[in-house]
C-alpha cells in the first residue's frame, strides 16, 4: 500500500509514492509502536492474562517485523505462523476489538496522523480470522 507524499505543498505535480512503513518513520517508528502497544496490552486487565510471562524481546521482534512487512517494509517475517501461534488461546472477537483499540491508541499516542493510523488498523483487522479462536 502506498500513499502520496507531496515534496512541495505548492507543487502537487511533484509527488513521490511512499508506503505506510516509510510514511510513519520506518523501523524505528514500528519498534516504538510495538513497545507502546505491549505496554498498553500488559496494563489491560482483560488482555494481560494472555501474556502470563510478559512479552520478551523475541516476541517484540516478531511483531515489529510482521507489522513492518504488512506496512511495506523491507524485512520479511519468518516467525511462527500467526494462526498456529494464537490457536488454543480462546481469543474472542471482543479481545480482538480491544487489542485493535489499543493499537489505534498507540498510534495516536505516537503522533501517527489519523488517516495513516486508520489504514494501519485496517490492515491489522485482516488478521481477525487467524487470531480469533473462541
Amino acid at each position: 500500500m502506498t500513499i502520496t507524499a507531496y515534496t512541495d505543498a505548492s507543487a502537487p505535480a511533484e509527488v513521490e509514492e511512499i508506503n505506510l512503513y516509510e510514511a510513519i518513520g520506518g523501523r524505528p517508528a514500528v519498534v516504538a509502536a510495538v513497545d507502546v502497544f505491549y505496554r498498553r496490552l500488559l496494563a489491560d486487565p482483560e488482555l494481560a492474562p494472555f501474556f502470563p510471562e510478559g512479552v520478551g524481546a523475541r516476541h517484540r521482534r516478531y511483531l515489529a517485523t510482521f507489522l513492518g512487512e504488512a506496512l511495506g517494509g523491507p524485512r520479511r517475517y519468518r516467525g511462527p505462523d500467526i494462526a498456529a501461534a494464537h490457536r488454543g488461546l480462546s481469543i474472542s472477537d471482543a479481545h480482538f476489538d480491544r487489542t485493535a483499540a489499543h493499537l489505534g491508541a498507540t498510534l495516536d499516542e505516537l503522533g501517527v496522523p489519523r488517516h495513516l493510523a486508520e489504514r494501519i488498523v485496517g490492515i491489522v483487522a485482516g488478521l481477525r480470522p487467524a487470531v480469533v479462536t473462541a
